[in-house]
């Protein structure tokens, strides 16, 4: 492709993660997902690819480990429940420092919930993608045409940093038609000596492992691993300011509720009351230096989402008590409309305050 066409959010992202390289997929059907899987059942097999629809979402995050450990692309896609059962999966490709991308297309919980849109797996996401010490990277498209961009970023990062990636979309952006356009673009490679690729006798062979039954070699490894997470807190925190230049409230959204709060600022912007908002692209690491660097300046936080309050805790981490962070949410599915966040700006307004 090249040109811009307009294309459903699941489908764009599926042609992007082929257009990135990646020839392997590995899924389980579930809404509001179903469309990534299915477009790789289409193209795939036409490329000389593999398209697998696995017994279970459990099998499925296993293949995908087994194809990365090779030295390939592989990605696999699920919303929220299917999610949870490829966590163990994921626990054992970041502890045997195996580079895959994993979509979750969010839809309400807990349990089965329902198939509307959500963010209420942020938690999963950036604090328990599975069992034991370890980070995957996560990322936040708002847009169509960033869900394509940010695919193509995901499995360089992935390959980069030998760990799993997460594109953490949801229901609206997944089943939304914007127009887009996706580059064919020579896919950035990186050399993997430690891939279980084959070597016809030419080196020692390689293992892909996650157990380690001495507990101080674990440690040493666990330990490596955090200080490469501390090099990536360092250089790849990713946010949008908007608006932000003389604002005296930052909400602070990302995802699909960012194009709602961006509605709701512009309305209050003409009544004149000055709003912006700070977009966290990566989710993690967290963009703590936009936080930090806004809180010096602004009145008030903001935090909107599409659930309890999930990133409530990391912006107020990153404001460290510096000004008052208030929280307005949505959550099972429900999406806010742009007139109820004008109206949490409104109120906060009214609280205002010089800094």
């Amino acid at each position: 492709m090249g040109e811009r066409v307009l294309m459903k959010g699941n489908e764009a992202l599926a042609e992007a993660a082929i257009l990135a390289g990646c020839k392997h997929f590995f899924g389980y059907p579930i809404t509001p997902q179903t469309e990534v899987a299915a477009y790789m059942a289409k193209r795939l097999p036409k490329i000389g690819g593999t398209y697998l629809q696995a017994e279970s979402e459990v099998a499925a995050i296993n293949m995908v480990q087994g194809a990365a450990a090779c030295g390939i692309r592989a990605m696999t896609s699920s919303s929220s429940p299917g999610i949870s059962l490829k966590t163990e999966g994921i626990s054992y490709m970041a502890g045997a420092d195996v580079p895959a991308v994993i979509i979750n297309v969010q839809r309400g919980g807990p349990g089965l919930g329902g198939i509307q849109p959500s963010q209420a797996d942020y938690w999963q996401a950036t604090k328990a993608m599975g069992h034991g010490d370890f980070h995957v990277l996560v990322f936040a498209p708002s847009t169509v045409q960033e869900m394509v961009d940010l695919v193509n970023l995901a499995f360089e990062k992935a390959d980069e940093y030998r760990m799993p990636a997460v594109i953490l979309s949801d229901g609206m952006l997944g089943q939304m038609m914007e127009p887009v356009e996706i580059k064919a673009a020579e896919p950035k490679t990186f050399d993997k000596p430690w891939a279980t690729c084959g070597h016809g006798g030419k080196r020692a062979h390689n293992i892909v492992n996650s157990l380690y039954l001495q507990a101080n070699e674990l440690e040493r490894l666990v330990k490596e691993r955090f200080e490469r997470y501390e090099k990536i807190k360092a250089t790849e925190q990713r946010a949008e300011e908007y608006m932000m230049d003389d604002a005296d409230i930052a909400i602070v959204a990302y995802g699909a509720t960012s194009r709602v709060v961006k509605a709701a600022v512009k309305e209050a912007r003409a009544m004149g009351i000055k709003v912006g908002c700070i977009r966290p692209i990566t989710l993690w690491p967290f963009p703590t230096e936009a936080i930090e660097k806004a809180a010096k300046s602004v009145n008030q936080f903001l935090v909107c989402e599409m659930s309890m309050g999930q990133m409530v805790d990391d912006v107020k981490l990153a404001v460290n008590g510096a000004v008052p962070v208030e929280f307005y949410g949505r959550t099972g599915g429900m999406i806010p409309e742009p007139a109820e966040i004008l109206a949490q700006i409104v109120e906060l307004n009214k609280k205002g305050g010089a800094k």
